[in-house]
């Protein structure tokens, strides 16, 4: 009797999809993950829905509303791991902008009826409500980060997935860096791997799409990039990006705040 395959599924809330996208990018190696799994839930990818439990969850998108919380909490009783994919789902995204203004007015000014949009006052990650097994960054994530993250659970290992900051990455592809030699703004010296150094390799400075890396020291960036000409401000707005909520960003980002 042949082994009955683990149950995968993928699961979407405020997000644009993106972090899905990267998974069905993978082509070949999707292929040979379905040959290992059985994706049980994936509206990105097809019509066919198994009821759960399952053994794997991917969560893309970030908690916005009262129905989003329960939804969350059930998919969480019904998934033995849960992993959260992307900047929405780790960080609120770039929609957690909103957590510094008044959500009120918005809708006020938006909508002509107000009293039927159904928010919360914040975008949060999906950490803020329920247990998380392992969060993958990026906007959108590594699609060979995530294959190996669903590797490992598969076999019962650790995913390998590096913490250390884009800098490590610039070094290894040889770029010269933008900030040092060009006066240019970058978040790599705090920002995690996981792009390929992509805007530095462009000579463009690094806009922190994969979150902060293990134990960054965004304080001291700050004071380099006061000295490139940044002033308060400039500084806020660059540590309020895809990843704007994310602890480390959140309080630099807040501490320049006029």
């Amino acid at each position: 009797m042949a082994a009955k395959r683990p149950k995968i599924a993928v699961f979407k809330f405020a997000s644009c999809d993106g972090c899905q996208l990267s998974l069905l990018d993978a082509e070949d190696e999707l292929l040979l993950v379905a040959g290992a799994v059985e994706i049980a839930n994936f509206p990105e990818a097809s019509r066919r829905i198994l009821r759960g439990p399952y053994d794997i969850g991917l969560v893309e998108g970030s908690i916005t509303t009262p129905h989003d919380v329960e939804r969350i909490r059930h998919i969480r009783k019904e998934c033995k791991f849960l992993i959260t994919i992307g900047a929405c789902a780790t960080a609120g995204g770039i929609q957690a902008l909103r957590n510094w203004k008044d959500v009120k007015e918005f809708t006020r000014l938006v909508y002509a009826s107000p009293d039927h949009i159904s928010t919360l006052d914040r975008s949060m990650p999906v950490g803020s409500y329920v247990h998380v097994d392992f969060e993958l960054r990026g906007c959108p994530i590594n699609k060979y980060q995530l294959l190996e993250v669903v590797n490992a659970y598969l076999n019962k290992r650790k995913p390998n997935v590096p913490t250390h900051s884009l800098c490590m990455q610039c070094k290894k592809k040889g770029n010269i860096c933008v900030m040092v030699a060009e006066g240019i703004p970058c978040l790599g010296p705090v920002t995690q791997t996981g792009c390929g150094a992509l805007c530095p390799s462009y000579n463009r400075g690094c806009y922190g799409c994969f979150g902060p890396m293990e134990n960054p020291n965004p304080s001291s960036l700050s004071k380099q990039l006061a000295e490139l000409g940044a002033d308060r401000e400039d500084i806020m707005l660059m540590f309020r990006g895809f990843n704007a909520y994310a602890e480390a960003f959140r309080k630099e980002s807040d501490a320049h705040e006029k």
